[in-house]
């Protein structure tokens, strides 16, 4: 499911500028200037999730193109070696070990990847 998360990160940043703004114009409760830095905080995570999303979103794309064509080559192997491959064995054997294969590989390069993701 695809969603435009940067425009949730804008909704979020917006709610706290309306906030800054009317804690600016009534006042804070009983002077406590932390409540305008509570904003501002908010307001910078924003505009940081504004910038960092759309980044994270095209890394994900581009691995997941380079996964696709990692296993579109492994299955043109495999279909090369059946041609002259053992006997019996037929293409649909062996591209179906091939997609197991590199599932397997896609399962631990993603274990990977979603540490160096956080």
């Amino acid at each position: 499911m695809r969603t435009n998360d940067v425009r949730v990160a804008l909704a979020g940043t917006a709610a706290w500028a309306v906030a800054l703004v009317v804690l600016l114009v009534a006042g804070t409760p009983s002077g406590d200037d932390w409540w305008l830095w509570v904003c501002v905080t908010g307001i910078v995570t924003g505009l940081f999730g504004v910038w960092y999303i759309p980044r994270l979103q095209a890394g994900r794309e581009r691995q997941e193109a380079a996964r696709a064509a990692r296993r579109e080559a492994a299955v043109e192997d495999a279909v090369q070696v059946s041609e002259a491959g053992p006997a019996g064995a037929t293409r649909q054997d062996i591209a179906a070990e091939a997609s197991t294969t590199t599932a397997a590989s896609a399962a631990s390069e993603t274990s990977e990847t979603t540490d160096a993701d956080v």
